[in-house]
């Protein structure tokens, strides 16, 4: 395609250059690499030379069919939708396949190899850590690797993917959105072996009860429907179980509140926490809504979870570990490298400081294993009320909670400067901008202890920290969420230069 443009009585000629694949076009690929993430490489010999496919959750020695998200001259990155043929390596699972699983079929040591793999990659490309393996101490398996969450969200929809006939039918579905999608659910007829065993065998009975009512199931193009989803919470210590049912308004009146408690109560019993209603006429396809009504149904609005022998009341909205038996591994790595950066005694007056602490969970670990004060900070004020109540429940003095800005907290409070010693920091998946953590390292603390839920971002950081006199001395995976492509990152780093 040639494209011409005059400028002062020159005439220059520019040559467009057509994309290979058009987007939304479906493609048949061969997997035979994959980079951190879960993206699956296909290598394709062109015309125009090498060009590269990176297929979402697709892996080595799978044939995939995929469909093109974005194309460019070099490469394009495609949505996976069908697995064709499986790779070598995968065997069956006597679970329903879900989209949120896409390495169930894959042996758990085989994951763990990828996931060491891709993600050291990172802090050499990244971080420019040329002495990866001198730092890395390896990668700490979940206990469980089946039904190991304690969350899940389930979706409703007036269209349905049937997987057998590969379309779209109208129907009334519950399940998970099919994958590349946004408006279509595959049913869960079963136990997709991450969480609840009853509760996802139940869901087919729900469904059956939910079509009954005659409200509709939400249709996402029309944004119309009464049902939206169906989220669960189940505390792992006591196995007991709070739902959340989130509607429209559209037919509300009509709908059976009590019939409903009454069918729950039957169907769960004694494991029936509570249940919610919440009204969400957002028309976003989003469990939490900007503007509506949550109201507790039944029982209580919360689970009670326990990590390292601590209790913890967790709302449906919450932020809490989904895999608690792995966080609690995690959080033990942390703990124990955030405590012997310090000395046997307790009466120096240095502090150990959480950051992002969110609802104090790390905060009061550390304060029950050290004996020394510990300052929990975060911006959330919310959470930092919950964080106060949960430390009077389980009887912890030795710690102080601010909702307050990192940048401003010498500042407002300026009796800790020159008593952090060492700093956990644990920011939210996309990570921690440049700019913050220029705050966080004015701090002056001579260890920072950092759990990131995403490496990339954490190799990331790496450039900024060694600028300013930090150094990466340890580094260990931990596998919160077996059959994906996530992994948890603990990173030590040391300050061995004075700036």
């Amino acid at each position: 395609m040639l494209a011409i443009y005059r400028a002062f009585g020159s005439t220059f000629v520019f040559v467009r250059k057509e994309r290979l694949f058009r987007k939304n076009e479906v493609l048949t690929l061969d997997i035979e690499d994959i980079a951190h993430g879960g993206k699956g490489i296909a290598r394709l010999e062109t015309e125009r030379g090498p060009f590269v496919v990176f297929v979402q959750n697709a892996l080595p020695g799978q044939q995939v069919r995929a469909r093109v998200s974005k194309c460019k001259s070099k490469y394009a990155e495609c949505k996976l939708e069908d697995v064709i043929q499986r790779a070598p390596e995968e065997v069956s699972i006597p679970y329903q396949e879900i989209p949120g699983a896409p390495y169930a079929h894959l042996p758990i040591e085989i994951q763990h190899t990828l996931k060491e793999k891709t993600s050291l990659d990172l802090y050499q490309r990244i971080g420019g850590v040329e002495n990866i393996q001198g730092c890395y101490q390896g990668l700490i398996a979940s206990p469980s690797h089946w039904h190991y969450r304690n969350k899940m969200e389930y979706s409703f929809s007036a269209i349905i993917h049937d997987p057998v006939a590969n379309e779209k039918v109208d129907g009334f579905g519950l399940g998970f959105k099919r994958r590349g999608t946004w408006w279509a659910v595959e049913n869960l007829n079963g136990d997709s072996g991450l969480f609840d065993a009853e509760v996802e065998n139940a869901i087919k009975s729900l469904r059956l009860w939910f079509e009954q009512t005659g409200l509709p199931a939400w249709h996402p193009p029309r944004r119309e429907g009464f049902y939206r989803f169906l989220v669960v919470r189940k505390s792992m210590a006591s196995q007991r179980l709070l739902f959340n049912l989130v509607t429209s308004s559209e037919g509300l009146a009509s709908f059976p509140t009590a019939a409903f408690v009454d069918a729950m109560t039957e169907r769960f019993g004694d494991r029936l926490q509570g249940i919610l209603h919440t009204i969400n006429d957002d028309k976003g396809e989003r469990v939490e809504a900007r503007a509506g009504d949550s109201t507790c149904i039944f029982g209580e609005p919360f689970v009670t979870e326990r990590l390292h022998g601590l209790d913890f009341d967790v709302e449906m909205a919450s932020f809490f570990q989904t895999n608690p038996a792995s966080a609690e591994r995690l959080y033990e790595e942390a703990l124990k490298e955030a405590i012997e950066s310090l000395d046997g005694d307790s009466d120096d007056g240095k502090l150990i400081m959480d950051l992002f602490c969110g609802t104090g969970t790390i905060a009061q670990l550390l304060a029950r294993a050290s004996g020394r004060r510990i300052i929990g900070v975060d911006i959330v004020e919310q959470a930092i009320i919950d964080a106060k109540k949960s430390a009077a429940k389980n009887g912890i003095s030795n710690v102080e909670f601010f909702a307050a800005d990192v940048g401003k907290f010498l500042l407002e409070y300026p009796e800790y400067k020159g008593k952090i010693q060492t700093i956990v920091l644990d920011p939210p998946r996309a990570g921690i901008s440049p700019k913050t953590l220029r705050k966080v390292i004015r701090l002056g603390a001579q260890r920072i202890v950092y759990v990131s839920c995403n490496p990339a971002t954490q190799a990331r950081d790496i450039l900024t920290l060694n600028e300013f006199g930090y150094q990466l001395k340890k580094l260990k995976f931990v596998d919160q969420f077996p059959h994906t492509a996530h992994v948890e990152a603990i990173g030590v780093f040391e300050k061995t230069v004075q700036l």
